[in-house]
């Protein structure tokens, strides 16, 4: 009979002896909490994190979308903002469909005054906008609406140049069409808008640019320098692209 109680005895203590441990951690840990000069002090009255992880800096709509065209690939230097007036507006009660396309046009100006800036510095830029030597002239250009634009809001216009041309607007960044080689005197140029409003892209564009000499006027061939400036614009979709 002692045998038996004394092995009921070892039981007992094996089954209880982790849940004193247990206990003891726990109060450990109360009292990490408790002491001031832990990291894990919760002062009295207060909460701890939701979570673990530093909280995230929200960004405004202007960082976020200029964040989300450099990540597709759009030139920094065509960033354009165009403020919404209230005269943009038709009967409709949004902004009127052929509104985008001046609002496209000043996007692609300044994205040209920065071309011309690199091939051939301030000089060039302002020829390249004043239709002197070589410049570039619209061809042709296609608009895709997406959703519609009220007032107030201010909206983000970007370009990047591909050799083209396109079936899609998510085609522009494909092998099919990075790897194509530019041609001497005409490129595309995929453009889009954001809304800071909806935070989102409600327009896109593509249209065909040419090198054009206005003394001559005539379609031309601007130079290895000239394409080399606008290859380097092209591949930066290619430099972001993971695969």
């Amino acid at each position: 009979m002692s045998a038996f109680i004394q092995t009921a005895r070892r039981t007992l203590s094996s089954v209880y002896q982790p849940r004193h441990v247990r206990y003891s951690s726990i109060r450990a840990l109360q009292d990490r909490f408790k002491d001031p000069t832990s990291p894990f002090h919760i002062a009295p009255g207060t909460q701890g994190p939701e979570s673990p992880d530093p909280p995230t800096e929200e960004l405004s709509p202007a960082e976020e979308g200029r964040a989300k065209f450099i990540e597709l690939g759009f030139d920094p230097d065509s960033f354009w903002e165009q403020p919404i007036v209230w005269g943009d507006h038709d009967s409709f009660q949004h902004v009127n469909n052929v509104r985008y396309l001046r609002f496209f046009e000043s996007g692609r100006i300044h994205w040209m005054r920065a071309l011309g800036q690199e091939i051939g510095g301030p000089a060039k830029a302002e020829a390249m906008i004043k239709g002197k030597g070589v410049s570039l002239i619209l061809k042709s250009i296609s608009l895709d609406y997406k959703r519609p634009v009220v007032y107030p809001d201010t909206l983000l216009v970007a370009h990047k140049p591909h050799p083209g041309p396109l079936r899609t607007s998510s085609q522009v960044d494909s092998p099919e069409i990075t790897t194509r080689r530019q041609a001497k005197t005409h490129f595309h140029v995929m453009g889009a808008i954001w809304s800071y409003a909806q935070r989102r892209i409600v327009t896109e564009s593509d249209s065909v640019l040419v090198w054009y000499d206005y003394d001559k006027l005539t379609k031309c061939d601007p130079g290895e320098e000239a394409r080399a400036v606008l290859q380097r614009r092209m591949n930066l979709g290619k430099a972001r692209d993971p695969s």
